[in-house]
């Protein structure tokens, strides 16, 4: 009787995962396992591009990887987990409101993030985001729209809540892309707005003047030490009270694991990542295995963990897809390992500035690390060709993506 190995999501993790599963299989000749990924469509969204112009353009097909490698592709969203039976329940896409019960031996989470969106007045209602493709499309249209309001300080402002990793990346874009809908002269103004005391707080001090170079020399400003309170159609209100009239309002602050996760019964970090050993197998059930967004793994024997980023995702997938084979089959597991880290930040037109380790000391900035950042958002994360040994060798768990 065949085995099934289930994949929820096809992120850079899900995909990942899958293609390693089917690696495994390949190698050791088997036949009788069942590799299947559940997602709405059978493709990747680019969505660490998603703060860049034509966001609706940022998905790759992955359907003819997938039948290249024997991967079975199921139309569908997973609401609801049973440990117990392991089974899932996903329901169909758009029109298709059918419910179906799906059984697993092994279950790989993949189900990624979503943008964190506290309980502040008028968010919902009137702030943009780069969230997710539909989301990143609407901040578009918005702002072509833009052209036909009558000039005035609020329409020639954006204001970016969050001076993290996307809001900075999304703050250095906008006076470039405001232009091209004003006019290369007009006056815009583009506020980045960050409850701490710095900007980039996660990125440490290392690249910091870097980025706040970068940002001057691009017109973008900052507000630092107090976050926004309200957003109403006409602007934001701060946590200190004062006052900033923008059309447009783009809210970036932070992210958090996909909901299902809290249908597993098992420890969650403050980010609802369930906590994995180093084979990424969830801790405390045997038969589900979770990775990328969901994942808090650690990444090596330093005390490091990794983050909510394309990079640490490509690797977990990676890892996570060869081990729930590899248990399913009897096979040898790999520990997941990454303990380089790196980072590459967008600072638009100006350029770019790149980091190596966890201090985050940099290596190269402005037109050079600009180079690299457009290898690696062109290049390096999107999916193999459809040709089966180039898929299968791509998604070998020691592949070293970052030397």
């Amino acid at each position: 009787m065949s085995k099934r190995i289930l994949v929820i999501g096809a992120g850079f993790a899900g995909m990942w995962s899958a293609l390693a599963s089917a690696r495994l299989l390949d190698e050791v000749g088997r036949t009788d396992v069942e590799i299947a990924l559940v997602a709405p469509a059978p493709e990747l969204h680019i969505r660490p591009r998603l703060y860049e112009k034509n966001p609706g353009g940022m998905r790759a097909p992955l359907q003819e990887i997938f039948e290249a490698v024997g991967v079975k592709f199921i139309q569908g969203v997973v609401e609801r987990i049973d440990v117990e039976r392991h089974e899932v329940e996903l329901v169909g896409v758009g029109a298709d409101t059918s419910r179906r019960k799906l059984g697993y031996d092994r279950l790989v989470l993949a189900s990624g993030s979503r943008l964190f969106r506290p309980q502040i007045p008028g968010l919902e209602q009137h702030a943009f985001n780069v969230d997710q493709v539909a989301d990143a499309a609407r901040l578009e249209s918005h702002i072509f729209s833009l052209a036909s309001r009558p000039e005035s300080t609020a329409r020639n402002t954006v204001v970016v809540a969050g001076a993290g990793f996307t809001g900075i990346e999304t703050a250095a874009e906008m006076p470039a892309r405001l232009r091209e809908v004003f006019g290369k002269d007009a006056a815009v103004n583009v506020i980045m707005v960050e409850r701490n005391a710095d900007i980039g707080p996660d990125l440490g001090a290392g690249p910091r003047p870097v980025i706040t170079q970068a940002l001057t020399e691009l017109g973008v400003t900052w507000k630092v030490g107090s976050g926004v309170a309200a957003v109403d159609a006409t602007g934001v209100t701060l946590e200190n009270g004062e006052r900033i009239e923008a059309s447009t309002v783009i809210w970036t602050a932070g992210a958090r694991a996909s909901a299902l996760t809290s249908q597993i019964p098992a420890k969650r970090d403050n980010f609802g990542r369930l906590h994995v050993d180093r084979h990424l197998k969830v801790e405390g059930i045997d038969t589900i295995y979770a990775t990328g967004d969901v994942a808090y793994a650690a990444t090596d024997d330093e005390g490091n963990y990794a983050a909510m980023s394309c990079q640490h995702a490509m690797n977990l997938g990676r890892s996570a897809g060869h081990n729930v084979a590899a248990d399913l089959l009897g096979e040898v597991l790999i520990p997941y390992s990454q303990p380089k880290y790196v980072t590459c930040l967008d600072l638009g037109p100006w350029g770019a500035v790149y980091t190596e380790g966890w201090d985050r000391q940099v290596k190269l900035a402005g037109a050079e690390a600009k180079a690299l950042k457009t290898q690696i958002n062109t290049e390096w994360i999107y999916p193999p060709s459809a040709d089966r040994a180039e898929v299968l060798a791509s998604a070998d768990p020691r592949r070293i993506v970052v030397a």
